[in-house]
């Protein structure tokens, strides 16, 4: 019977540390990268749906307006029944669809410059004003 000899590993075998510290930061060049393009994406998938979210807010004010006779004072009565009205069918809205994607309240004014009632989406920023993803978006556009 025949025994082998287990395999000696040399010198060379394996990697050494400045190897290692090239993979870390290649891997962390790659990562810092990967979630700059995905912050990017977030953060427009969350413009459009405040974009979205402001059309839908609005047909609600205006089904209020159909069963009351005017829009709403404040969006508040989109939720809670306000005295001021009488043949209020509601709740027409769900406390958090009064909040953009970012959490900022819509812009709301009864009665409106631009019509009946002006809602206003303020982006990201949720402030009048603004480029890119903080661009105000108004009902009346």
């Amino acid at each position: 019977m025949q025994y082998r000899q287990p395999r000696r590993i040399g010198l060379n075998a394996g990697f050494t540390l400045l190897e290692m510290l090239a993979v870390i930061v290649l891997i962390g060049i790659i990562g810092a990268v990967v979630v700059t393009q995905v912050g990017k994406n977030v953060d427009k998938g969350k413009y459009g749906a405040g974009k979205a979210q402001l059309t839908t807010l609005s047909q609600k004010i205006e089904n209020y307006a159909l069963d009351n006779g005017s829009p709403p004072q404040q969006l508040d009565a989109l939720v809670v029944k306000p005295a001021s009205a009488p043949n209020w069918q509601g709740p027409y809205a769900k406390e958090s669809e009064l909040k953009d994607p970012w959490g900022h309240a819509f812009g709301y004014q009864y009665p409106g410059q631009n019509g009946s009632f002006d809602l206003v989406f303020y982006g990201q920023d949720g402030k009048p004003g603004g480029d890119g993803y903080s661009k105000d978006v108004g009902n009346w556009q």
